[in-house]
């Protein structure tokens, strides 16, 4: 190219920019520097227009790296020498620069990150409609692999940071998109650029970077869990300046558009994320409230399974988890009780907005599944409490709830089994047609066929130390004899002439071999008094303990209570059979005392029960009933015709069958003495 090409360049000053040598480059700027000063002190904006056009096109055109540095040289210059009024040729001088920071030559991207700087040290704030534009360029220059770029990138950085906290014209509004889009990065680098200037930004008072807090929380989540320890660092107390600004000014935070974004990294793998997000979850419950009432099925999601960390390392999260659940309960609680005045609409609050009980109940179903103890007794209280707060809104969840909750009975861990029960003993109560009278409840007899089916199902369920058998049958015994739902089976068993019946018995017997005095008081019950005698005579050869004692003196005591008395006159009107002509009334077993083909042996029972107790209360009460009752020799005229002995049932096998129980007892306990005098020896 010839000379008017370049013009109003000369040809020298040309060659002296494309040098390879800076200082040679530098020369020729500050030639360019005055030609620029006296067409501007001339007011020949042409000539300045011609200059910068050769500069950032013809030049910046070549694929020399050296004429690239020049070009950049020689613009930096014009903006030295026009001084403030680059500001009129700024789009000239920066778009030409802000390309070459994609140049492959770190050399031109180091030399364009001086150039950037230069002009925009001197226009300042007039540089801000371009900021997009510098920050795009600002971001890649912080990701650049070579030293010497990110070093003069730093600067530059730098000084924008600074002209943005200086001017009053800054749009954040703008710019939080940008910094947004950018957040996802995996370069570490260039996550460091973008925590500083989230940073920056928010350390200045007239920026209200919080109001745009919603759309950067989740890609500084995201950067909390870099392997870099430093960004790490960085990001953690950033978060930690935005939660206490939030706490110290709730009014500007939007907690609704937030709290997804917890809910999602509450559930991240990285214990730093994870506790982080449950400790804003914290805050953010007990600061907004029950504005949160409609995402707590998310909540519970995040927070519930964070309890299974109660023999972790993480105990500050199930601790801090804990925490959540207990305040979120609290909110339903006040939520669920009458409010002496019709609470105000909030600025924001619409008709419906509360507590979403069916995606509540969804959650906490799902958390039946979970491994953790700890989470399943939480969701199964939770489930309790809604029954209690709210029993309209959970009727209609019954079907779903009532399912998953009798799965929950095959749980190995008792706290689950016992609250599962205690959720199904409420929705039996709770969806009765008649106050009190579980058999009006839907749900009463499926719960007990679905207990029947599970229990038929896994022969592992019925599979528990004999202790608790005996225990579990000694209160089932109880509630045979004193259960008003069972009125009608007290009956049958009474009259103990059918087939049925005998089967019954037979099935009961086996299982009641656990317990002698149940198994006694259920042959008092059936009129099988000379097998209760027996029986009485084999509890020689058991071992007489307090337990056992206790049970005798209970027998005694219900013998004496109407149980073995003629329920027929004082069974309540709704429960009464129709008179069809087969009503059964069946003796009082003191009557049988007095006469009768069973009184002997009936007596000798008694007598042997006698003998078993010390002289205590139930002692005496039960020797003066006998005392009452005439010599055999002296029969009354009172009396009732005894049954025969069925011939279905075989009592010698079924004493057998007891013998052979308790003789497991008795090893059992044996065993179970061994293994704690072992635990108790101390260690040689």
């Amino acid at each position: 190219m010839s000379e008017r090409d370049y013009a109003p360049l000369s040809i020298a000053c040309v060659r002296g920019l494309c040098e390879k040598i800076y200082e040679k480059r530098k020369f020729a700027g500050v030639e360019i520097e005055k030609m620029v000063k006296d067409f501007s002190d001339a007011n020949n904006t042409s000539q300045i227009k011609r200059l910068i056009r050769v500069l950032g096109q013809d030049l910046m055109s070549s694929t020399s790296p050296n004429v690239k540095n020049g070009a950049l040289m020689g613009l930096s210059s014009v903006a030295v020498g026009l001084g403030k009024g680059c500001v009129a040729y700024l789009p000239e001088l920066i778009h030409p620069i802000l390309a070459c920071f994609s140049e492959s030559e770190s050399r031109v991207r180091y030399q364009a990150a001086e150039a950037l700087f230069n002009v925009v040290k001197i226009a300042r704030e007039h540089t801000l409609p371009h900021f997009p534009l510098v920050f795009d360029a600002l971001a890649r220059l912080a990701a650049d692999p070579e030293p010497q770029v990110k070093q003069g990138a730093e600067l530059l950085d730098r000084l924008v940071k600074d002209i943005v906290t200086e001017s009053a014209s800054f749009e954040l509004a703008a710019f939080v998109p940008l910094l947004r889009e950018r957040m996802y990065t995996r370069n570490a680098f260039a996550r460091q650029f973008l925590v500083s200037w989230v940073a920056v930004l928010d350390a200045v008072p007239d920026i209200h970077l919080l109001e745009f807090l919603p759309e950067l929380l989740d890609g500084l989540f995201k950067m909390l869990d870099d392997p870099n320890s430093e960004i790490r660092r960085m990001c953690d107390v950033q978060l930690s300046e935005f939660l206490r600004s939030i706490k110290k000014d709730p009014s500007r935070a939007d907690f609704q558009a937030m709290i997804n974004i917890l809910i999602t990294h509450a559930q991240s793998p990285e214990e730093m994320v994870q506790l982080t997000a449950i400790t804003w979850l914290k805050e953010f419950v007990e600061l907004a409230g029950a504005a949160l009432l409609p995402f707590a099925s998310g909540v519970l999601a995040a927070v519930l399974p964070c309890l299974a960390y109660a023999d972790d390392p993480r105990n500050n999260i199930r601790e801090t988890a804990a925490t959540v659940n207990f305040q979120l309960s609290k909110l339903v609680v006040a939520e669920a009780a009458p409010a002496p005045d019709p609470p105000r609409k909030g600025e924001g609050e619409e008709d419906g907005e509360g507590l979403r009980v069916a995606s509540v109940v969804g959650v906490l179903t799902q958390m039946l599944h979970h491994n953790s103890v700890h989470t399943k007794v939480a969701a199964l209280d939770w489930i309790l409490q809604l029954y209690n707060k709210l029993p309209a809104e959970m009727l209609q969840e019954t079907d779903k709830v009532f399912t998953v909750v009798v799965s929950s009975l095959t749980d190995g861990a008792d706290d689950v089994v016992r609250r599962s029960l205690a959720v199904l003993a409420e929705i039996c109560s709770s969806s009765t047609q008649r106050p009190g009278d579980l058999d009006s409840s839907p749900y009463y007899y499926n719960f007990l066929r679905a207990l029947l089916r599970l229990l038929a199902a896994d022969e592992n369920l019925l599979e528990r130390d004999l202790r608790f058998v005996a225990t579990m049958v000694d209160v089932l015994g109880t509630i045979l004899l004193t259960a008003a739902e069972l009125y009608d089976l007290r009956q049958q068993l009474r009259a103990f002439d059918k087939p049925a019946t005998h089967e019954l018995f037979k099935r009961l017997y086996a299982c009641w071999c656990h317990s002698g005095v149940s198994l006694l008081a259920l042959c008092l019950l059936t009129h099988n008094y000379g097998h209760c005698n027996a029986l009485i005579s084999t509890f020689g050869d058991l071992e007489i303990t307090v337990d056992f004692l206790t049970e005798v003196d209970k027998l005694v005591q219900l013998i004496e209570s109407p149980i073995f008395a003629c329920e027929c006159e004082r069974r309540e009107p709704r429960a009464a059979p129709r008179d069809s002509g087969e009503r059964v009334c069946v003796a009082d077993l003191r009557l049988e005392l007095l006469s009768g083909a069973q009184s002997a042996a009936l007596r000798g029972a008694l007598y042997g029960l006698l003998m078993l107790l010390p002289q205590s209360d139930a002692f005496h009460t039960l020797r003066n009933r006998l005392q009452c009752a005439p010599a055999l020799d002296q029969p009354l005229a009172l009396s009732a015709a005894a049954a025969p002995a069925p011939a279905d049932i075989d009592f010698e096998e079924l004493l057998r069958e007891f013998t052979r129980v308790q003789r497991a007892h008795r090893d059992f306990r044996l065993v179970d003495r061994s293994r704690a005098k072992l635990l108790d020896k101390p260690f040689a």
